[in-house]
């Protein structure tokens, strides 16, 4: 699935609840990210208008490493149809 191209940092982390992540703090322009649903995992994510793709992927390959998932399942259900 193809990765929206004008996402900004603020939304992924509004997307990123679906897996339950919590801002946990934000220092500067960078938020942290907690979730426990798995074990505990944290993520860092720039709150830059728009975050650029290679930012985009990685974080989400990130999530998908922690959750036993697909890079393309993740996209789905962030951003798939009816969201």
């Amino acid at each position: 699935m193809r990765l929206p191209r004008d996402l900004t940092g603020s939304k992924l982390v509004r997307a990123l609840k679906v897996f339950a992540y919590e801002v946990t703090r934000q220092t500067g322009s960078h938020i942290r990210l907690t979730t426990l649903q798995h074990g505990e995992h944290h993520l860092t994510v720039p709150r830059h208008d728009p975050l650029r793709l290679g930012t985009m992927a990685s974080i989400l390959a990130e999530v998908a490493r922690h959750f036993e998932m697909s890079r393309d399942e993740v996209v789905a259900r962030l951003f798939g149809k009816g969201r």
